[in-house]
Formats: C-alpha cells, sequence, structure tokens
C-alpha cells in the first residue's frame, strides 16, 4: 500500500518533513529487477532481460568482477536491449555481468551546510572534508523549469562589481546572461571577478569539463576563503565520463533551485554551456542518434533550453541570476551553439580576442554585447550617458583603420575628434584589474567624470 494523505486520519496541515518522508517510502520498491550485459562496444553497454522495467534517463548499476559498481544510465533501446553508458570506467565489466535496476529518479538531498563545499556530479564530496549533511527535502536533478505564469519577473540591477558590465550590459537579479568568448580570452578570469565580487546571498558555481590542474588555483586564488565561505562548487573535470560532465550542469541547476526556493537570491555561474552540449553530444552518438548540425545530436538543442529556463526568477521571492559561459569555436560567435544559447538566455557578453591582445582586459565588446533589460533598468540620466560613451565608441572604431593610418586630419569631423579625445579615457575606463572592485554606483560616477570632461583645443 502506498502512503498518502486518504490514509492518515489527521488535518490538512502537512509539514514539510513529513511529507518528505511519505515521498521517500513511496520510492522504495518491494521488488527487485536484473538483468545481465549482453555486449559491449566502446562506452556502450548492452543489457538485456530488463529492458520492459526501463525508460530513457534509469539508473542501473553493473555489478562488475571484483565487487566493483558501475553506475550507469540508459540512453537508448536497440534490438530488445537496453543501451546504457557509465559515469565511470568500465574496467572489470564483461559479458554476463549482473545488471540491477536502481532508483528510477535521480535526487539529490542539498542542506544549506554545504555551503563552502566542493562536490562532484553525483553530490559527493571532494574537498577532502568530513561527509555532506543530507537534507530532509528531494531534489530532482533534472527538473522542470517553474511554469512561465507563475514567475515573478527580474528585480532590481544587480552590482556585478565589473565596470565596464554594471555600466553597459547592466544586469538584474534574475537575469540569465551569456559570455561569449574564443579560448584565452579570459572569460575565466572574468567569471572569478563576478564571483568574488557580485552582490548575491548564496554562489553556485558548476564547473563543467574544466582542467584539473585549474580547479584548486580557481578555488584558493580566484574565489578565496570569503568567497567559498558562501559558495557550493560543482566539478566535473574534462577527463570525466560524458555522463558525468553532462550531470555536473543539471546538479548545479538543481542546487540553485534549492536555495532559490529559500528564498535566497543565488548566483549561478557555469563554466561552460558547450562543454555541457559536447557531452549531450557524446550521449545522443552513443545512443544512436544522428548528427545533425556540425556534428551535435537534435537532442543537444532540446536539452539546452531546458537546462536553462531553470535559472531566473522563481514563484516566491527566490531568484537565480545566471552567468553561463560559452565558448566558441575558432571565434566565430554564429557557430551552433552560440547561436541557440543567445536565443535563449536574457543577453550575452561578447569578448573578443582583438582587444585582449591590445591588452585590455576584461576584454569585453561592449558595442556588441546586449542587455534585454536594458534600457527599462536605468533613469533617465544613467541612459544618456551610456548612450554618449557608446557613440563616442562607435565613432571611433567606424574610423579606426582611418585614424591608424594616418588619414584622418584633425578638425574635419567634429564627432570623430570627441572620439579621439575621449576614447583612451573610456578604454582606461573599461580596464579593470582581477583584485579591483567597483560597485553600481561609483561605476557610473566615474563614467560621468569622464563624459564632462572639457575637450583640450
Amino acid at each position: 500500500m502506498r502512503l498518502g494523505a486518504k490514509n492518515w486520519p489527521v488535518s490538512k496541515r502537512w509539514s514539510r518533513h513529513l511529507l518528505s518522508v511519505i515521498s521517500e517510502v513511496n520510492r522504495i520498491s518491494t521488488e527487485q529487477y536484473y538483468g545481465r550485459v549482453a555486449g559491449i562496444q566502446g562506452l556502450l553497454v548492452e543489457v538485456g532481460g530488463i529492458q520492459r522495467h526501463l525508460s530513457i534517463g534509469s539508473r542501473v548499476e553493473l555489478l562488475a568482477r571484483g565487487g566493483k559498481v558501475v553506475a550507469c544510465e540508459v540512453v537508448g533501446f536497440r534490438n530488445d536491449r537496453a543501451l546504457l553508458m557509465p559515469f565511470g570506467t568500465l574496467e572489470g565489466v564483461g559479458m554476463g555481468c549482473k545488471a540491477l535496476i536502481a532508483e528510477q529518479d535521480p535526487v539529490i538531498y542539498p542542506d544549506t551546510s554545504w555551503l563552502g563545499r566542493v562536490v562532484n556530479a553525483m553530490g559527493e564530496p571532494i574537498d577532502g572534508g568530513p561527509p555532506l549533511r543530507k537534507g530532509n527535502m528531494a531534489v530532482p536533478l533534472k527538473n522542470l523549469a517553474p511554469p512561465a505564469h507563475s514567475r515573478q519577473r527580474v528585480g532590481e540591477k544587480i552590482d556585478l562589481g565589473v565596470r565596464a558590465l554594471n555600466s553597459f550590459v547592466t544586469c538584474c537579479r534574475g537575469q540569465r546572461m551569456g559570455i561569449f568568448a574564443g579560448s584565452g580570452v579570459g572569460k575565466s578570469v572574468l567569471l572569478s571577478m563576478l564571483a568574488r565580487y557580485t552582490a548575491s546571498d548564496v554562489n553556485v558555481i558548476g564547473l563543467v569539463g574544466e582542467r584539473g590542474r585549474e580547479v584548486q588555483e580557481f578555488i584558493e586564488d580566484d574565489l578565496g576563503p570569503d568567497g567559498l565561505a558562501r559558495s557550493v562548487v560543482v566539478v566535473a573535470t574534462s577527463d570525466e565520463s560524458a555522463l558525468m560532465r553532462r550531470q555536473a550542469a543539471y546538479l548545479t541547476l538543481s542546487l540553485s533551485e534549492y536555495f532559490r526556493d529559500q528564498d535566497k537570491d543565488v548566483l549561478c555561474l557555469m563554466d561552460s554551456v558547450t562543454r555541457f552540449a559536447m557531452a549531450q553530444r557524446d550521449v545522443g552518438l552513443s545512443g544512436g542518434e544522428p548528427p545533425a548540425t556540425k556534428g551535435y545530436t537534435p537532442t543537444v538543442f532540446s536539452e539546452l533550453p531546458k537546462l536553462l529556463e531553470r535559472a531566473g526568477p522563481g514563484p516566491g521571492k527566490g531568484t537565480i541570476t545566471g552567468l553561463f559561459t560559452v565558448l566558441v569555436e575558432g571565434d566565430d560567435h554564429n557557430e551552433p551553439i552560440a547561436d541557440a544559447v543567445r536565443g535563449i538566455l536574457d543577453g550575452h557578453i561578447v569578448m573578443e580576442r582583438k582587444i585582449a591582445e591590445r591588452g585590455r582586459y576584461p576584454a569585453i565588446n561592449i558595442l556588441k554585447s546586449v542587455s534585454r533589460t536594458m534600457p527599462g533598468c536605468n533613469s533617465e540620466e544613467e541612459n544618456q550617458i551610456i548612450g554618449a560613451a557608446k557613440q563616442l565608441l562607435s565613432v571611433y572604431e567606424d574610423m579606426a583603420e582611418m585614424i591608424r593610418l594616418g588619414a584622418y586630419r584633425k578638425g574635419t569631423d567634429p564627432n570623430v575628434d570627441a572620439s579621439l579625445f575621449y576614447y583612451p579615457m573610456l578604454e582606461q575606463y573599461m580596464t579593470q584589474r582581477k583584485e579591483e572592485n567597483t560597485s553600481l554606483e561609483d561605476g557610473f560616477t566615474e563614467l560621468s567624470r569622464i563624459l564632462n570632461t572639457e575637450i583640450e583645443n
């Protein structure tokens, strides 16, 4: 018999803990089904005998030789067999190994004590600390985004601590922004500045497919003790399986939702969405999906909105402000993943290699960057200041080639003359060291001071 409200002669004012217990009791199965490994090809395992009890996304545990247990996920079906991919290595798995059905719906049990900890994609601590305390409420890893009609609107402006972003790409609480950049342009450093300086209650940082060497550097040098104290860091390095890398992204959003439902303002940082898409591509190709645009399978483009839409305002007071990096291949900002993500998010921050090469960091091209909450979130005076600065930068960029060649003569065009005067000051304004923090108010004050400087004759 399954437990429910009808079986209990008590009032309708259920406590959250009691409902959680009932949910867990209902999840307990009275039967155990198992099958056998019938084939292995690369990282794809074929299992027979239990395919009628499985569905896409189900968890299966393979009992390998030597008592090793290999966790797997069902990614497809073929010829009356279930197709599985492992979360780890397949060492010790051979023909005839027993395959047990694990829990049907993968969930985690987060707790506020997880703050300050570093976990892997399975929610297990990897920082050498004590075991994590198990929370009372189960949070699904593949949760659905809140219904559109129940979500609140984005909140007030959020202070990101970076002048160029605060002024020219102003972000609001609950907004979702993409950071688009090629390799080696400085997006990881920008992400570390945002993690350290953004005004939020909780940080949830997902390092998906990150270089293992850089994880400790990011935690100790970039995030620091104060930043880590209000953060949960989820790590899946580039050498881990595609399922682990993909699940790290799911876990990052699940933890963000947990803290959001406690009415907290959460900053969700993910580096990077592209590696999540690559992991999903590997899973799709192994399951027999046909490759589509540049080898990406159709499920990549269906999973991206399911993941990214989970960020944003919640039904209550809590919000998830999402900042997701996108690694553009060959500096092509119109490649498939960048193009798909740009259409889902509420704005994009474009970083360019040419700006980085001339020594200006963060290498943000503010003329190509867009925040969909602007100009509505700013006052009229702030919009006028931003508009004037952008116009000066735009005029200079249009004439940059002629200026460098010496083909422009001063006094020919007053607008170009003004851009020549203000451009060095604006470039210096957008330059910011990693250890430097600038508030929203101070940024606008400094920008106003620059534009009010009288042009020298």
